[in-house]
């Protein structure tokens, strides 16, 4: 009985300091102690888009303008993965979460930047190994459960040119940096991981045609964040990500806003 009611206080004051500590972050930010950095590309025409298909690229145009109606307005077209977005678990998977049914508390969580680019520039079609992740927790510790682990491949440099950061071949094959199935697999399965996030299109590199690491993270019911920017400005730890995905009902995913919170 004693061991049962230590075991129970020792949960209660790790709630509350977990409850602290988030409050502690949003705290510092409000009262600009903390920075905050926006992974998000802005939308407009020139955004990177799915190039197979049905995909098309964004679009923008003025309804109403101040002038003529007294008022602003535009209305807008886009597919739901283009620029910086969210891959829901039903995108690759059926009988999981759509867009709308994530929940917030899967969409908050310590941010894992894992940096590749030292290798991505000797292979464009490098794929994140599960010894790069194991090599990680040497220098940084074991990625805590709830983690949303982001990929720095350093493609970002790449973004303002479309055709440079699709890197079609002369038989029409992509090649950018992803994971590989054996590291979203031990991510998931080993270290209880919340998603992940890249900055290229996909999380998969652009030479796959199966899509390995799109079925093995949303078959786990988790997300892909794909053309996530700035995140050669993170630490490889201590950031905490908020993700604000549109709320597309039964959607597929959709564009997102990311932040993350880092101490001063």
């Amino acid at each position: 009985m004693k061991m049962f009611l230590k075991i129970f206080m020792l949960g209660l004051l790790f709630c509350f300091q977990k409850q602290c500590l988030w409050a502690g972050i949003l705290e510092n930010v409000m009262e600009g102690k903390a920075s905050v950095i926006d992974l998000t590309y802005p939308l407009n025409e020139n955004n990177a888009y799915w190039p197979v298909g049905n995909y098309t690229p964004f679009k923008y145009e003025v309804i109403a303008n101040i002038k003529k109606d007294m008022v602003f307005s535009g209305r807008y077209s886009t597919p739901e993965h283009l620029g910086t977005h969210i891959d829901a678990p039903n995108h690759f998977e059926f009988n999981q979460p759509s867009v709308d049914q994530i929940p917030f508390e899967q969409l908050v969580g310590p941010a894992i930047v894992i940096d590749v680019t030292d290798k991505v520039e000797r292979n464009p079609d490098y794929g994140l190994s599960q010894s790069d992740i194991l090599l990680w927790e040497k220098m940084n510790g074991q990625i805590p459960d709830g983690a949303i682990v982001l990929l720095n491949t350093g493609w970002s440099k790449r973004w303002n040119n479309f055709e440079d950061y699709k890197n079609k071949d002369n038989n029409g094959w992509m090649h950018f940096p992803g994971y590989s199935k054996e590291a979203t697999g031990f991510l998931v399965e080993k270290r209880h991981i919340k998603g992940v996030g890249i900055d290229t299109l996909s999380g998969d590199c652009g030479n796959c045609s199966d899509f390995p690491v799109h079925h093995s993270i949303n078959g786990a019911g988790k997300f892909i964040l794909e053309n996530v920017a700035n995140l050669d400005k993170l630490p490889p730890k201590g950031a905490t990500l908020i993700i604000a995905p549109i709320k597309i009902e039964g959607g597929s995913g959709g564009q997102c806003r990311i932040w993350a919170l880092m101490p001063r």
